[in-house]
């Protein structure tokens, strides 16, 4: 069971999120045997495990230290987020998620709509066995509305060539960032802070969350596809327009019609027209700047946080300022 090397750096964090892919995979027993290997082989998979690590970390801040609670509901974290992006990768008829076959490539659609619907099962028996109150469910259902709203978003407007950077942003804000916020906000909450305490932390989790996703969407136009994991430009071929385009496109819509107007037929050299076009209107530039501006309010807000003998902001200042630095 290995954890990804960012957490190398993070001793404590390191333990506790071990217990937390050990709790998940405890979590999972299933008779039918392809579904459940489908399950744990992407719990393994690789990912960053940042929405449970924000969840501990914010759990740090409350009177009502459980830590086995705290390891639980991040578990239940992890199982939701990993549910929405088996779901994800059917409905992009994705072959590959981390450099791997996703779940459907390898055992279908069929097993893998189980498999995201087994996991949404898990998260929810997870918060029934250890959330304080109904509070942690009712976050939890509504957060999963505001995913749902953000994909239903992002998919009413595929190939839409009017779509704009508002449009985008709150789409984004459902079906990324409302993860680092209920992250942070059921942190906060279930470890005996006051609403209040919670609702600012999950404002942070949301600046986080938004800027996570511009900057994955920036690698797109400045990552290879073996870097990143996925196929470069794929989603403009499949109408999901992101930032460094949208933002491009208001300097010079002309220019990208005739290439975005194909739709699903656009070729590889009209994908490469588009890469091209977005890195000399400026797109990429000004969505750096974007997310600049996001991780900045996230930060600062940390900054305001109380200290514990943990050294609790200081972890959480650096370990955001890391992964919204990265480059892969």
């Amino acid at each position: 069971m290995k954890l990804h090397p960012l957490w190398q750096e993070y001793p404590t964090l390191q333990g506790e999120l071990s217990e937390t892919l050990a709790l998940m995979e405890k979590t999972v027993k299933l008779k039918n045997k392809p579904v459940e290997k489908a399950v744990l082989d992407m719990i393994h998979a690789g990912g960053k495990l940042l929405r449970p690590a924000y969840q501990l970390l914010f759990s740090r801040f409350g009177p009502e230290q459980d830590r086995q609670k705290a390891i639980a509901l991040a578990a239940s974290i992890e199982m939701l987020h990993t549910a929405t992006l088996i779901h994800d990768d059917i409905v992009d008829q994705a072959d590959t998620r981390r450099n791997l076959p996703t779940v459907a490539a390898r055992f279908g659609n069929d097993v893998a709509v189980y498999a995201g619907d087994y996991l949404f099962v898990c998260c929810f028996k997870l918060l029934a066995d250890y959330a304080g109150s109904l509070r942690s469910l009712q976050l939890n259902s509504r957060s999963m509305e505001k995913i749902l709203n953000g994909e239903l978003g992002q998919m009413d407007r595929r190939y839409d060539l009017n779509m704009s950077v508002s449009d985008y942003l709150d789409n984004i804000s459902g079906k990324t960032a409302e993860l680092f916020a209920l992250s942070c906000t059921a942190g906060a909450l279930e470890s005996g802070n006051s609403e209040k305490f919670a609702k600012q932390c999950g404002e942070i989790g949301l600046n986080i969350g938004i800027a996570f996703q511009i900057i994955d969407d920036i690698l797109d136009y400045s990552q290879p596809e073996s870097q990143i994991g996925k196929p470069v430009l794929e989603d403009v071929r499949q109408g999901v327009y992101s930032l460094p385009l949208l933002l491009a496109m208001e300097k010079d819509h002309a220019a990208f019609v005739p290439l975005l107007s194909k739709q699903d037929q656009m070729t590889e050299a009209d994908t490469q027209a588009v890469y091209q076009l977005v890195q000399t209107k400026g797109g990429v530039t000004q969505a750096q700047k974007q997310a600049q501006r996001y991780t900045e309010k996230a930060l600062k807000a940390i900054r305001k946080l109380p200290d514990d003998e943990q050294n609790t902001r200081e972890l959480l200042w650096r370990l955001t300022k890391q992964i919204l630095d990265r480059q892969n």
